[in-house]
């Protein structure tokens, strides 16, 4: 049986562990509406966007220069009528030097074309892994989802 997970790599002129340090920085990349810790075996937290998506994680496997691995404990989405299908997925990133380069494979094991949310999580893991985690592994800056400061509070800011 082939496994239809989503998978995508990418990689760039950055040792193992710069790749790794960007990796466990969440919300320099992700999204910086996470709460809890993201680099240690056995953190868990929690992303959010909007109202439309949240979830939980906790760091399973955590190998510096190599390997970090997530586990979904709970998921919610608002526009799928199964709003659980990420829980018991598994989040991954595996780190290897390949020709003097370093290659990050990232795969979320378990995200498959059945599910109705593959487009669009492809799409954004897409964006994210590709884009976001490249960027703030080569420049030092990615391009997170940003924090949404309430209204309330935007208002005493002023």
């Amino acid at each position: 049986m082939i496994d239809q997970s989503f998978t995508s790599s990418f990689s760039v002129e950055k040792t193992p562990n710069e790749a790794f340090d960007a990796i466990t920085n969440v919300r320099g990349w992700w999204s910086e509406e996470i709460d809890g810790g993201t680099a240690e075996l056995g953190d868990e937290f929690t992303y959010r966007y909007e109202d439309e998506h949240r979830c939980t994680m906790r760091l399973t496997e955590v190998v510096p220069g190599r390997k970090v691995s997530w586990l979904v404990l709970e998921n919610y989405f608002d526009q799928t009528e199964d709003t659980t299908e990420w829980a018991g997925t598994t989040v991954a990133f595996e780190i290897s030097e390949k020709d003097g380069r370093t290659e990050v494979r990232f795969t979320h094991q378990g995200l498959v074309p059945e599910y109705a949310c593959f487009d669009a999580c492809s799409s954004a893991w897409g964006f994210f892994v590709n884009g976001s985690l490249r960027s703030l592994i080569t420049t030092g800056e990615g391009q997170p989802n940003r924090r949404r400061v309430p209204a309330e509070e935007a208002a005493r800011g002023r």
